[in-house]
């Protein structure tokens, strides 16, 4: 039996430019549609798993975030997936986790994607596990589904699949040279409202999955919006990678406010930002907004022109989002495990 021990590993959150939402199988997390995303340098979270060889019985798992316990729902998950590291490395040992993370929770801002990443990687190397970028990604998957793209740097896919082996991510937009297309991207995030969100993404996506009759429209146009995708990264293409970007992620809430009941996670100031981001993009500046499950908007444009866009949204914004927080962040880097 491995001896358990302690590890530290740093995610970082991603950015879908175009879109997972909705799972053909919510156990093993199986996403309808397959996925392209940024990794993002500036948000990420840092997580200490130490497994306890020196248990007494009925210890049971424990963590914080930020030195706040976490409970229920939220533990249960990070349970789960301890359960399958625990599972694969013959250990039985309750495990303590703290992790402390850059990004604001439950906002719309992959929080979960930089935290399952890193819980995955610190959780593995701690029960003395050995394993593959590939293998990472999937176990990640399992904790929440866009962590299996945060264990990869710059641009991933995150492949669908159809059962746990096929489901997985891989980094996507270096050349044979060592060209990375990544490394020529910037986010501008829109801090319009970090606060929790009323309605969680699992709820909102499986709500959207069952009732919304724009629902399997927007999974077929889907498909050809990430070849064109794939296509605009392959051709170093940042104009046409912006524009169906920007259709996916309008497209993904469409379906949302079909829904019965709605979700609708846009707010007046998420409608005042799209416009800035439109009038900032008919003057030329590289621009094009994409939206999560919240209401805070994230602007893709050259990693050259970031700091420009940004002081013109906040002055353009300034007078309608008095409390706009804005982030520039560049291509981040792989998980990394301590």
């Amino acid at each position: 039996m491995t001896r358990p021990g302690t590890a530290t590993a740093t995610a970082h959150a991603n950015i879908a430019l175009i879109k997972y939402w909705g799972k053909a199988d919510d156990r093993l997390i199986l996403p309808r549609t397959s996925s392209l995303s940024l990794t993002l340098n500036e948000l990420y979270a840092t997580t200490t798993v130490r497994f306890l060889d020196d248990a007494h019985e009925g210890d049971a798992d424990r963590a914080t975030i930020d030195g706040v316990p976490v409970t229920e729902r939220a533990l249960a998950r990070i349970v789960a997936l301890l359960d399958l590291v625990r599972e694969r490395a013959g250990i039985g040992a309750p495990a303590e986790i703290t992790s402390l993370n850059t990004v604001p929770t439950a906002a719309g801002l992959a929080s979960s994607a930089s935290g399952f990443a890193a819980l995955t990687g610190a959780a593995a190397a701690a029960a003395g596990l050995s394993l593959d970028p590939r293998e990472l990604s999937r176990l990640a998957r399992r904790g929440s589904g866009s962590a299996s793209r945060s264990i990869f740097g710059g641009l991933a896919i995150w492949h669908a699949g159809t059962d746990d082996a096929s489901s997985y991510a891989e980094p996507l937009g270096v050349s044979a040279d060592g060209d990375d297309f990544a490394a020529q991207l910037a986010i501008v995030v829109l801090v319009l409202d970090a606060g929790q969100k009323a309605v969680s993404s699992r709820e909102a996506m499986r709500r959207t999955v069952q009732t919304s009759p724009e629902y399997e429209p927007w999974v077929r146009r889907h498909a050809d919006q990430l070849a064109e995708a794939l296509d605009a990264v392959a051709h170093r293409d940042l104009a046409r990678l912006g524009e169906v970007a920007e259709a996916n992620a309008l497209g993904m809430h469409a379906t949302m406010r079909a829904a019965t009941p709605p979700v609708d996670y846009l707010t007046d100031a998420s409608h005042a930002a799209l416009w800035a981001v439109r009038d900032a993009r008919a003057a030329g500046v590289p621009a094009w907004a994409t939206m999560d499950a919240g209401p805070n908007v994230k602007v893709l444009t050259r990693a050259d022109q970031a700091e420009a866009l940004a002081a013109r949204l906040r002055e353009r914004l300034a007078p309608s989002v008095p409390n706009l927080r804005t982030i520039v962040t560049h291509a981040g880097p792989a998980l990394k495990v301590i």
